[in-house]
């Protein structure tokens, strides 16, 4: 079952949190059933040779930990790489760059830029006549960035049909809640008013996502995914310091147990 893999990537991305004593876990956890959803469901990805696959952009690279999650389970990345995330030596860095693996279609960190380059391979697949999709996941304080909405303003002039993005709506960022730093609700009307066809749904409900992900649409799509920081692990949910702590073996330890002993 689909809930069954987010738990296994769930407690994948929990133990490289611990091992490379990194940040940033709530914010990993928060997208893990999109990233489930769009990679066991939703992606045309036969080969990344292929010049017709379907393209995704983590836009918000910061929750770098998710995406190789989610690629391990996959079986796009290997036990030895997947365990060697941020540490000396080691193949995967903190934020993504596309060097390291052939899954990894761009380089992120540095928040806003996902959406802009997204244009241009939705762009290219028009010019080339590839019946090809690409999505971007992005996070709502990311969306603060004045290249997030220049891009949004030029997607629908350039009939990208073929293009799809997905804001994490956890409504937590480094300093504190999105909507209380910067107005940005209503989101729905925003981008309605960009001219993009745009949905809202839970972003931990499978079948919302993907009946959302099945819509045909002949303008650009917006899905705003209302989620929470920190999903799966109670004492993490909803909670500013988890964008920073770090998961020691007890809390390691803890995590796991409740997240083998919940249905998600």
């Amino acid at each position: 079952m689909i809930k069954d893999i987010a738990k296994n990537i769930r407690i994948n991305t929990l133990k490289i949190a611990n091992s490379s004593k990194g940040p940033h876990i709530g914010t990993a956890l928060s997208c893990i059933d999109i990233l489930t959803q769009l990679y066991f469901k939703t992606l045309n990805i036969n080969s990344y040779t292929d010049k017709n696959r379907d393209i995704f952009i983590m836009s918000k690279g910061h929750g770098a930990m998710a995406l190789y999650s989610t690629l391990f389970e996959k079986g796009l990345l290997s036990k030895e790489e997947f365990f060697s995330y941020y540490q000396d030596n080691g193949a995967l860095p903190a934020h993504l760059d596309k060097d390291t693996n052939e899954a990894i279609e761009v380089s992120s960190g540095s928040l806003g830029h996902g959406l802009p380059q997204a244009l241009g391979f939705a762009q290219s697949r028009k010019l080339k006549n590839l019946d090809s999709n690409v999505y971007v996941l992005m996070g709502d304080g990311e969306i603060q960035e004045g290249s997030v909405w220049e891009a949004a303003m030029l997607a629908p002039k350039m009939n990208l049909n073929n293009l799809t993005i997905l804001i994490d709506r956890n409504n937590l960022q480094g300093y504190g809640r999105p909507s209380e730093l910067v107005s940005m609700e209503s989101l729905d009307e925003k981008f309605r008013s960009f001219n993009w066809d745009t949905y809202r749904v839970n972003g931990h409900n499978f079948e919302e996502l993907d009946t959302a992900l099945k819509i045909k649409s002949s303008k650009p799509k917006a899905i705003i995914c209302d989620t929470i920081k920190g999903k799966g692990v109670s004492f993490m949910e909803d909670e500013l310091k988890w964008h920073y702590f770090i998961v020691t073996d007890e809390i390691l330890q803890d995590a796991i147990n409740e997240l083998e002993k919940e249905n998600i």
